[in-house]
């Protein structure tokens, strides 16, 4: 502030406070926020100093307490503002928040990244903020521990190294008794599925008890590992109060449990209490039903594969994307690879987590699934299990089937003349190979 006329600022010296490129800064002092806004103004540059601001040390009107030290120390800079081509008022911009004013916790970081400047979501104004991205330098992430098995950690405890882990998702949903469950489960788990997890719907229902549940189907994991070597991941939901969570947790691993779950209705501090726990001695799934909320609107939230990457941080052995080919709509061939990257792309001293494709995954989809993602992620199977006409456990045979095929080289049709589940569920569900071919599948998507 000039001292010669206190309280007033210079254009020239707003400038150089907010504008500041990333040459400039302390990278290992600052959190980079990529962002996507629409804005339909003459000073694009003046609307993202005010975003940077609002943020951090500014309102709307000026403070006589907002000094220049204050705002060189904790203030956000606007380290980019690219023009978009060939969109109006379209620009994707970058904004440096110092790591000062951030603890090393997810409440505050999306405090400072999405907050209060998701308000300036407004269609009728023609504005748009949609957070894509964050960098973050080594001195902010090093508190995060992250997963606990990761990918190495989940397929040394299977013993299967090579291959696509399979996933069985319990189905129906929810409404059935216990020895239902208990019955679907073990169908799953003899038919060839490595990893079988609830639900996200399903916790602790009076006709269906978490204890009880566990207790049987564990009792089925024991005894498939003696009768066959295989063993398998049991995901139980321990979702419950925010205060209930963690002893419920707690209490299921010293019942026997080798795998939890956990649903996003929780926030992302649940999930890093329970993976920094050190009681928690077991692989936790995080599950997406309700990051439709927070990343499905194309202009504004958070882009699904950052929040994917923020859960990985908090320490998530296993998370779900709804695959492109699927039964859900809104996600795309890119989205799905950028989540996959999310999960594995290099991330300091994180390890790498499983993604998990799902919804609406039938044996047909085993080759297209495995040439989008390789061969480390899970095949997410609901329906393609519990659905197929001979029972659910052939409906688990027929995905073993699939892989095996896929991996040996051979054609599924080819394997479906040896594999009687193969062939009813390519009778059933077909053998896309096409865009075109996936939507006839999946009719009521459109």
């Amino acid at each position: 502030m000039s001292a010669s006329r206190p309280g007033i600022w210079t254009e020239a010296e707003d400038i150089q406070q907010l504008l500041r490129p990333v040459d400039g800064l302390d990278i290992d002092a600052n959190i980079i926020a990529t962002y996507y806004i629409e804005v339909p103004t003459a000073d694009p540059v003046k609307w993202a100093e005010s975003f940077a601001l609002e943020q951090t040390t500014g309102t709307w009107a000026r403070s006589h307490a907002e000094t220049r030290e204050i705002r060189e120390l904790s203030g956000g800079k606007v380290v980019n503002l690219f023009k978009v081509p060939g969109l109006e008022n379209a620009y994707f911009m970058q904004i440096a928040f110092p790591t000062r004013n951030i603890p090393t916790n997810m409440g505050s970081l999306l405090s400072f990244v999405a907050g209060n400047v998701t308000l300036f979501r407004s269609e009728t104004q023609g504005i748009a903020v949609k957070l894509i991205d964050l960098i973050f330098p080594k001195s902010w992430i090093k508190d995060f521990k992250g997963p606990k098995f990761g990918i190495e950690g989940i397929r040394k405890y299977l013993n299967v190294m090579e291959r696509p882990i399979l996933n069985n998702m319990i189905k129906p949903c929810t409404g059935h008794s216990l020895d239902v469950h208990v019955e679907l489960f073990k169908e799953a788990a003899y038919g060839g599925c490595d990893h079988i997890k609830d639900d996200e719907l399903l916790t602790d229902p009076s006709y269906n008890p978490f204890f009880d549940r566990l207790s049987k189907c564990m009792e089925i994991v024991d005894k498939k590992y003696q009768e066959t070597g295989e063993k398998t991941l049991y995901t139980i939901n321990v979702t419950d109060r925010a205060d209930k969570v963690m002893e419920k947790a707690e209490k299921a691993v010293q019942a026997g449990a080798n795998a939890i779950m956990l649903d996003s209705t929780l926030c992302l501090g649940v999930l890093r209490a329970l993976a920094e726990d050190p009681s928690i001695k077991v692989p936790i799934l995080y599950h997406p039903e309700f990051l439709g909320n927070l990343t499905k609107d194309e202009k504004g939230g958070i882009y699904y594969p950052l929040y994917l990457k923020l859960a990985r941080m908090c320490g998530a052995d296993i998370l779900l994307v709804p695959d492109y080919r699927g039964k859900f709509t809104g996600f795309d061939r890119m989205m799905c690879l950028q989540s996959l990257s999310a999960c594995v792309a290099p991330l300091q001293h994180i390890k790498k987590a499983f993604l998990l494709p799902g919804g609406g995954v039938h044996p047909g989809m085993v080759p297209a699934l495995i040439a989008t993602y390789g061969r480390d992620f899970i095949i997410g199977a609901g329906g393609g299990v519990h659905g197929h006409p001979m029972g659910s456990r052939a409906g688990a045979r027929a995905f073993r089937q699939a892989i095996d095929a896929v991996m040996k080289g051979i054609l599924l049709e080819e394997a479906a003349k040896e594999h009687e589940e193969l062939r009813v569920a390519l009778e059933t569900w077909g053998y896309p190979k096409t865009e075109e071919e996936f939507a006839k599948v999946y009719t009521f998507k459109r």
